[in-house]
C-alpha cells in the first residue's frame, strides 16, 4: 500500500489513542488548548488503525496533548469549546481513521509537521483578518504585541544602518534575513561599506 485509505470518522477517547512514536515536532500545546477552549475542535486528528495495535495519531499529536491537558469534566472556563462546560465530559477527540503502511505513516506525520513551516504570510491579508476580531485575540495564537509588530512600518535603510553598524573588531556580525528590492539592498551595502 502506498497511500492512506479513509475508514471512518469517530469520537475516540484519548485513552484509546497512542502518540506517534518519535514525533519530531514540538508544538505549543498551551496555544492549542487556548484555541480549543475558544473555538472548539474544528479539525480532526488523523489516526492509523492497524489490527492488534492501538490507534496511532499521525497528525494532530499536539491537539491530542492539549485535549489531555484540559482533563475530564468542566474546566471552569466560560463557554468552553472542549467540554461545553459539562461535568461529565470525558477527554476524547474527533478523529479521521485511516489505514496505511509504515512508510506512508511516517510520510503523513512528516508532512503534517513540515508543511506549515514551508508557508509564509501575506502581511496585509493577515492584518486585515486580525482587524475584524471584535473581542480580542484569544484563540488565534496572536497577542497584542504580535499585532503591533505586524502593523508597525518596516525600518528604513538608515535605521538599519544605525542599528546594525559596522561592528568593532571584537564584535560579531549580526545576521539579518529579510527580503528587499535590489535597489534597497544596494543602498544598504553602500551605506555600510567602509
Amino acid at each position: 500500500m502506498n497511500h492512506a485509505t479513509y475508514l471512518r470518522t469517530a469520537a475516540i477517547p484519548l485513552s484509546g489513542l497512542a502518540p506517534f512514536p518519535g514525533n519530531a515536532k514540538r508544538g505549543d500545546v498551551a496555544a492549542i488548548l487556548e484555541s480549543l477552549r475558544r473555538n472548539g475542535q474544528y479539525r480532526c486528528l488523523v489516526v492509523r488503525e492497524m489490527p492488534g495495535a492501538p490507534l496511532t495519531v499521525l497528525a494532530g499529536n499536539h491537539t491530542a496533548q492539549a485535549l489531555d491537558a484540559h482533563g475530564p469534566g468542566d474546566c471552569g472556563q466560560p463557554s468552553c469549546g472542549v467540554c461545553d462546560n459539562a461535568p461529565e465530559w470525558t477527554p476524547a477527540a474527533r478523529c479521521e481513521v485511516v489505514t496505511c503502511d509504515e512508510n506512508t505513516t511516517r510520510r503523513i506525520n512528516l508532512v503534517d509537521n513540515r508543511a506549515a513551516d514551508l508557508g509564509s504570510y501575506d502581511a496585509d491579508a493577515l492584518a486585515e483578518l486580525l482587524s475584524f476580531l471584535d473581542d480580542g485575540y484569544a484563540g488565534t495564537g496572536y497577542q497584542e504585541a504580535d499585532v503591533e509588530r505586524l502593523l508597525a512600518p518596516p525600518p528604513s535603510t538608515e535605521e538599519l544602518v544605525d542599528t546594525y553598524r559596522h561592528p568593532e573588531d571584537e564584535e560579531m556580525w549580526p545576521v539579518l534575513r529579510f527580503t528587499a528590492p535590489p535597489q534597497d539592498r544596494d543602498l544598504f551595502y553602500d551605506l555600510t561599506a567602509d
